[in-house]
């Protein structure tokens, strides 16, 4: 057995596109074509307006935020609910409280395979 971490203080500060958060680097597959990573964001923490490169799945673990997607509507999320963007999408995420979540990027993944869509 092999112990290891994925929390906050293990991760990389991200400033990129105007960003205030913490990348943990989770799992990425050999040929790169899956990536797994957990975001850390604190109170009032933001993941920049940028394109997703992949297929981009994010699954809020504790907290709350907002999410937008190219339209630029805000949408509230929170523990245990997920947001997808495609490819190319532009979106932004941001947190008042603080908030975690896993990313799973990689091209083709569809979470609606076997996730239940929120209304």
């Amino acid at each position: 057995m092999k112990l290891f971490r994925f929390d906050k203080e293990v991760g990389t500060h991200v400033s990129r596109y105007e960003s205030d958060f913490w990348l943990s680097r989770i799992l990425r597959t050999e040929n790169a074509n899956l990536q797994i990573s957990c975001m850390h964001l604190d109170v009032d923490g933001v993941i920049g307006l940028h394109p997703a490169t992949v297929d981009q799945l994010l699954l809020i673990m504790e907290g709350e935020g907002m999410v937008t997607g190219s339209e630029q509507k805000e949408t509230k999320v929170s523990k245990g609910e997920g947001v997808f963007w495609e490819a190319g999408e532009w979106h932004e995420t941001k947190s008042e409280k603080g908030m975690t979540a896993i990313t799973i990027e990689g091209k083709g993944i569809d979470p609606g395979t076997f996730m239940k869509e929120r209304n």
